[in-house]
């Protein structure tokens, strides 16, 4: 007989390869933070081991291909990108290696283990993933595929789900995840960025929320409250892929908007608070951020698991869960 197991708190998916990859020196995507996430995470108590999870099976090329076509997919992990679109996912020569290419198909993995395990237990959160500018058939942005839109097709392709919200709070708009699911009823996207911020040519989300650059904590937070509570409402996901982006932060480096430490961690509790009270499941992922200080970046980022955490205990998740 199995012994009752209560979880000491919301599920955490890691992977070794989530900072792998060696960027040149000076270069601004922030690859060994997702290291510092998970570390930090054990150190400030946030978390302990008995919750990390490791995807063990990465995505076959069928599973790539739900969202990506056959000609990208091969090209991305053969190799053999041509200059144009690596330089326009903005890694350069790195987008060849074949520690890149584990890199971004642990992520993908991690992106629908997330999911798999929110949908499991109420609400899991990885500590990477949000690769929203990924268009079918070429990536953008620091972005090679699109963990959000295949976990998505996934999820609906395997019956596990009717429906999904995609929750896109980056800085900078999912246009690549807006793109990949306009026309699918089953898929409503909804992102709140800045809008003078990139990409300068915007898709059309289900809603977009554009907004002026300096829009601080509560402003931000009122727009959110007036703007998902309603979509969750009427559209009912059965699951919500939230982007948590904290590239609106006002020391981003690449981010206009203005949130606090403290407006982050708000915006985390009343985004997960607004769809736990109504019952719907939530994949965290930790979005953009940029910074020289990984340390300071970190924490940043781990400011979703905090917010997991607390509503974790709210909801008394782990009990419900108790095997």
């Amino acid at each position: 007989m199995q012994s009752r197991r209560i979880f000491t708190g919301p599920p955490i998916v890691y992977h070794e390869a989530y900072s792998a990859p060696q960027l040149p020196a000076g270069h601004r995507f922030p690859m060994g933070v997702f290291r510092r996430i998970y570390e930090t995470l054990l150190e400030d108590g946030l978390i302990t081991q008995e919750q990390v999870h490791v995807p063990s099976k990465l995505p076959c090329k069928d599973t790539l291909q739900l969202v990506h076509t056959a000609e990208y997919v091969d090209s991305f992990t053969q190799g053999v990108l041509d200059e144009a679109r690596m330089k326009r996912i903005g890694f350069g020569e790195v987008s060849r290696s074949p520690v890149l290419i584990e890199r971004t198909l642990s992520e993908i993995a991690g992106t629908l283990l997330t999911a798999r395990l929110a949908l499991q237990h109420g609400l899991a959160c990885n500590t990477a993933g949000g690769t929203h500018h990924a268009f079918p058939a070429a990536g953008s942005g620091f972005c090679i595929l699109n963990d959000l839109a295949i976990t998505a097709a996934v999820l609906l392709h395997e019956g596990a789900v009717q429906r999904v919200l995609i929750l896109d709070l980056d800085v900078h708009q999912g246009d690549g995840t807006a793109f990949i699911f306009k026309g699918e009823p089953r898929v409503f996207t909804m992102s709140i960025h800045g809008e003078g911020n990139f990409p300068a040519r915007k898709q059309r989300s289900d809603l977009d929320v554009p907004l002026p650059d300096g829009t601080a904590d509560d402003d931000y937070l009122r727009v959110l409250g007036e703007m998902l509570p309603p979509v969750v409402s009427c559209f009912q996901p059965d699951l919500v892929l939230y982007d948590a982006g904290v590239d609106t932060h006002k020391d981003d480096s690449l981010g206009k908007l203005a949130l606090t430490d403290d407006g982050l961690l708000r915006r985390e509790l009343q985004v997960l608070d607004t769809c736990l009270a109504a019952g719907t499941p939530v994949a965290g992922y930790v979005g953009g951020g940029y910074s020289p200080d990984l340390d300071v970046l970190a924490r940043r980022h781990t400011l979703l698991h905090k917010a997991a955490a607390q509503m974790w205990d709210s909801y008394e998740l782990g009990s419900k869960n108790a095997v």
